[in-house]
């Protein structure tokens, strides 16, 4: 079975039993500041899972695009991916267990869907603990269907318990789906520390709520959240050892090999470096986003790197990216229409970045040889420190490897152990802003959210009057504290600029204009003159809020009533995001507007 016929299999399935189809939500969330990236299927519906009503219903089924970096340097391996596709069924406080587990069941074994063999499924399960009682419901019902007792796990919190991941919110069990990989026959009993073992289904029950003192109470609407990886059960489907292997990556290793020369790309390390960042980079820039120095750039702009030294490894020398930049294109076009939409800005900038990147490699050539140079002739064992090994590899984009080839070439020798050590550092420092930055978790809603959010309407509307109707969001983060925002424009926003969009916000909250939201068939918003970012990324039926005369966008996230409550609108800086992006921070002051 292809990943096309997956996704079409899971989304008929669905749709089957009463689920609304809804497209996938853009790779960077529109609401939601604890994360940089959409990293599962879950962030683009925080505000329905909290009680909101969604447009299409309370049965929903997608494929999300999500973006993970926290195994970034994993990345090269059989199973790590930074893009993935996750398939997802939901239910907005209508069914939950019983449904939930049956279908998931029929559709793994049924014959007319996946049918995989019952002998090599197995299930795990909440065992509890002091705060919620074992899943007696879960265990029962997969019993029912006919799984052995002893391949249903029972698991503690760690495995088998899916949030809050902060203090407080919904939160529940989840039950999660195991496929044996290994040779036949497969064991009697399920050992989840076994990795022949591989998870291919999780269904999350959303069921409690956190409380500050620590305890859980029942939630009034409980959820079901489901999620199922395209790359790794496609790769299951066909018997292939990882998704490297199936036709998701074909064309990006046909290029490759035609590239490099090298005969199979795909069991090198440095192959699946390339090929997979340069999906995900593709992805990203699909998605609006331009290599940059913070955030969402910065990462943007680590992945397209880290592809291009991993390349060069590979013995490339000319420019490359734009080509396997097509390939994905031309793969995912007809799944992912924006791909489509933003081909030219995709292929110019990466090769804009291939090319700014080459100019850094070579200054870090000629800061090797001001190094070595530096050495006096006298000392017989020359050998590059460690950190000078990392300060090559930090600032120019010098991979280790490189580094030590050239130092033989000059007769010098490099502290591996130096480097490493310094690595390590580096390596811990990332992850610990990754654990910080990409902690998931469900969307603030509080009134200054809400707040705030309305004040980025306000302040898009306003870009657009001041600087024209090229401006369009490329991006947001909203805390409870500010905002920010990012939109299309070439140059600077001059002093004088920025002043009139403060005086044009500030005089649409001293309005106390209505904030009105209707439930419109995108066509319909779209004739009304609502501002949308592209069409391929909402559904049949969309959320307009209006605000006044003055504003009309599609959008799905939290709104003050009307823009009196607002307070001053002040902007509190204005900068580059990334080339042809600029970014407004703002904040919104107690008081009325002056």
């Amino acid at each position: 079975m292809t990943a096309n016929e997956l996704r079409r299999k899971y989304i008929d399935f669905f749709r089957e039993r009463g689920h609304a189809e809804i497209r996938s939500a853009p790779l960077v969330p529109e609401n939601d500041p604890t994360v940089l990236f959409t990293t599962a299927g879950m962030h683009p519906l925080v505000p329905f899972l909290l009680g909101a009503r969604h447009p299409a219903g309370r049965r929903l089924v997608d494929v999300q695009k999500c973006v993970r970096t926290g195994d970034i340097d994993e990345v090269g391996d059989a199973v790590h991916l930074t893009f993935f596709e996750m398939l997802g069924n939901w239910s907005l406080g209508e069914y939950f267990k019983p449904e939930a587990i049956a279908w998931s069941f029929e559709f793994l074994t049924g014959a007319a869907w996946l049918n995989l063999p019952l002998d090599r499924l197995a299930v795990s399960v909440f065992a509890g603990d002091a705060d919620a009682p074992f899943d007696q419901e879960a265990f029962d019902l997969w019993r029912g269907l006919g799984i052995a007792e002893a391949r249903i796990a029972r698991l503690p919190k760690k495995d088998n318990w899916w949030g809050p991941a902060g203090q407080t919110g919904p939160c529940g069990p989840d039950t999660e789906m195991f496929y044996w990989t290994g040779p036949l026959p497969a064991p009697a009993g399920f050992e989840s520390s076994d990795r022949r073992w591989v998870e291919i289904w999780n269904d999350v029950f959303m069921q409690y709520n956190k409380q500050a003192d620590g305890s859980f109470v029942p939630l009034a609407q409980k959820n079901v959240d489901t999620g199922m990886g395209v790359e790794r059960v496609t790769a299951i489907l066909q018997g292939k050892a990882s998704c490297y292997e199936t036709e998701l990556f074909a064309g990006l290793f046909a290029a490759i090999r035609e590239i490099t020369g090298v005969a199979e790309p795909h069991t090198q390390r440095s192959g699946r470096i390339v090929a997979e960042h340069l999906r995900a980079a593709t992805f990203l820039m699909g998605d609006g986003v331009r290599p940059g120095n913070v955030d969402q750039a910065y990462v943007l702009r680590r992945l397209i790197r880290r592809a291009i030294r991993e390349a060069r490894k590979m013995g490339v020398t000319d420019l490359f990216t734009a080509r396997l930049a097509t390939v994905v294109i031309d793969q995912y076009g007809s799944v992912y229409g924006d791909l489509l939409t933003h081909r030219a800005a995709i292929v110019q900038e990466i090769e804009a970045e291939e090319r700014q990147f080459a100019s850094t490699l070579e200054r870090g050539i000629r800061e090797f040889a001001k190094l070595v140079d530096s050495f006096p002739e006298q000392v017989e064992k020359k050998v590059i420190g460690g950190r000078k090994a990392f300060y090559l590899y930090e600032t120019f984009g010098f991979p280790i490897e490189l580094t030590i080839e050239m130092a033989a070439e000059r007769g010098f020798s490099v502290d591996q152990a130096g480097f490493d050590e310094a690595y390590g550092k580096h390596q811990e420092a990332s992850r610990a802003g990754a654990e910080r930055k990409f902690k998931g978790g469900l969307a603030d809603q509080s009134d200054n959210t809400a707040s705030l959010h309305t004040a980025t309407h306000l302040l898009h509307q306003a870009l657009r009057q001041v600087l024209g109707d090229h401006v369009k969001q490329a991006g947001s983060n909203i805390t409870a504290e500010r905002l920010r925002f990012d939109f299309s424009h070439a140059d600077r926003v001059l002093p004088e600029q920025l002043a009139e969009v403060e005086r044009i916000v500030n005089a649409q909250i001293d309005r106390d204009l209505p904030v009105d939201c209707s439930e419109l068939s995108y066509d319909e918003a779209a004739a009304s003159g609502a501002i949308g970012l592209f069409a391929e990324r909402y559904g049949e039926r969309v959320k307009v809020y209006s605000i006044g005369d003055f504003s009309k966008e599609i959008c799905g996230g939290p709104h003050a009533p009307h823009t009196g409550c607002l307070g001053r609108f002040k902007i509190s800086k204005e900068e580059s995001s990334s080339r042809g992006v600029r970014r407004i921070k703002a904040v919104l002051i107690s008081g009325s507007a002056e």
